[in-house]
């Protein structure tokens, strides 16, 4: 029987950090095996209105992450983190070549500058990305069941994908090693703190994305490009879809490892009351591309 690590050890903080350093990928966004896009698959690119916004949040988490690194004294730590610095410039370049490769307009970026408290902004994000992955592996998969791109676009951004996992996992185990070291060792104590965390993010989200510039008429896509895969979504559907992909992104980790558990124990909770619920007309399928 494997015996469980106590969650602020010694033991617990080398499983957390080798494994976020022994899992890094190795790869250039340029090299990628980009596709040459038809006019349909190219108009609907296009038409997701929140690149710009996903290149500033790289952007700007790049600068601070590999600013936060150097304020770290632990060693381990500090290349763990540096390493997920490097990652995160890493994915505003491959946003970056996105968006010059397939002329996606998108307006220029303000200049990013150096949080004054590096700590409380790593953790900020960190949260936040707990929420954006969460749902990100939902939308992923459906957009991928429905055909929405080129199965090549889909394998680009697959691994992508597993790196934000490995990103929320690394997170979520250096926050409660942190708070353990820091004397916080009451699991209710944390849960707290969290929730508040959680609410901020949930807050900044909220406010990122209701006022995207691309937006029109309050539509997070163009009517024609959602339509189709979003139109016969339910509720249902899309909280069982994310539960589902998330579960897949997180069951390769090791089990000793803490994970992001607020939405999957919300989206359970959701699913429960939908089908305690009666329902009167069937649910639709996904469409095809």
């Amino acid at each position: 029987m494997q015996v469980m690590i106590n969650l602020g050890s010694r033991e617990h903080k080398q499983l957390f950090c080798r494994s976020f350093l022994d899992t890094s990928l190795d790869y250039e966004p340029e090299n990628l095996p980009w596709p040459n896009l038809d006019s349909v698959s190219l108009k609907r690119l296009r038409g997701i209105p929140f690149w710009r916004e996903a290149l500033l949040t790289e952007s700007e988490a790049g600068v601070m992450v590999s600013a936060f690194a150097e304020t770290i004294s632990d060693p381990l730590i500090k290349e763990a983190v540096a390493l997920q610095g490097r990652e995160e410039h890493r994915h505003a370049r491959l946003l970056q070549h996105l968006i010059e490769r397939y002329d996606i307009e998108v307006s220029p970026l303000p200049e990013i500058t150096v949080p004054e408290q590096m700590e409380t902004a790593f953790t900020d994000f960190g949260f936040g990305e707990c929420l954006d992955s969460y749902f990100a592996f939902g939308m992923f998969d459906l957009a991928r069941q429905a055909q929405y791109m080129p199965e090549s676009m889909f394998k680009i951004f697959d691994p992508i994908l597993d790196e934000e996992a490995r990103h929320i996992v690394f997170f979520v185990n250096w926050v409660t090693y942190l708070q353990i070291q820091q004397g916080w060792k009451l699991e209710e104590l944390r849960s707290m703190r969290a929730f508040w965390h959680y609410g901020k993010a949930l807050k900044t989200l909220i406010q990122a994305f209701g006022s995207n510039e691309n937006q029109q008429e309050g539509k997070p896509f163009t009517a024609s490009e959602a339509g189709h895969f979003m139109d016969d979504l339910t509720a249902k559907q899309v909280l069982k879809n994310c539960l589902d992909a998330n579960h897949q992104r997180m069951e390769r980790f090791d089990e000793q490892l803490l994970q992001p558990l607020l939405m999957p124990r919300l989206s359970k909770l959701a699913l429960t009351c939908l089908r305690l619920w009666p329902s009167r007309n069937p649910v639709p399928s996904v469409q095809g591309g």
